[in-house]
């Protein structure tokens, strides 16, 4: 989306202009019921849709926090190389919706204060993206919000390695929105990938950020 590209005092402005009718409503009560539509893994790979008869997918929520600054940006983190699943991947703040969870806004807030120390007070919910199902059996809600500087992070090193920002203008070039492969399980998977300087922004993450563009830029 080449107007993106506006002047920078314009971004963050015109962000929140599109994102009042173009993102799916946030939740009026307590409930975990994403928005009908559905992304996933299989988009650009229909073999990575979960197979007949798998599991009902487990319940998550993640955070895609737009930081207000004159060009906003978007804090990713990067999990720790200690983790048993996805270590060392680049991710939004996030994970299981737990049974004391009222609302999947409730998880990714909370999410994002355990992993990164990120004050609820200075994040305000936009709205939701279409519900995404990742091959690894997760039904995850991506809760759109923007984060009012300052703030001042605590990173939790059982979890998190770092936490960095990326502009949102970058991310929202379709230019960028590469599309990769690799082997995994002995085939080749392809997915969307947007590599930033030394950070390689990709899978499931990347996979968020693109429906963000769709439903906002395109």
């Amino acid at each position: 989306m080449s107007d993106i590209y506006l002047r920078e005092a314009d971004l963050l402005t015109d962000f929140l202009r599109r994102v009042e009718t173009r993102l799916h409503p946030l939740p009026a009560g307590a409930g975990h019921a994403g928005p009908a539509a559905i992304r996933g893994d299989h988009d650009l790979d229909p073999s990575m849709a979960m197979p007949p008869g798998s599991p009902p997918p487990r319940p998550a929520a993640v955070l895609v926090p737009v930081i207000a600054r004159p060009e906003p940006t978007v804090l990713l983190t990067q999990r720790s190389l200690a983790l048993p699943e996805h270590p060392g991947q680049i991710a939004f703040p996030g994970g299981k919706i737990d049974p004391t969870d009222e609302t999947a806004i409730a998880t990714a807030l909370r999410e994002a204060e355990e992993e990164i120390g990120l004050d609820p007070a200075r994040v305000a919910p936009l709205g939701l993206l279409d519900t995404y199902l990742s091959r690894t059996g997760f039904r995850i809600l991506p809760v759109v919000a923007v984060v009012r500087p300052p703030f001042e992070l605590m990173i939790n090193p059982r979890e998190v390695d770092e936490a960095f920002e990326v502009p949102l203008a970058f991310l929202m070039e379709p230019a960028h929105h590469l599309q990769h492969s690799r082997l995994w399980k002995g085939r080749e998977r392809t997915y969307y990938a947007m590599p930033f300087g030394d950070r390689y922004i990709w899978g499931v993450t990347a996979g968020i950020l693109r429906n963000l563009w769709e439903r906002v830029y395109r």
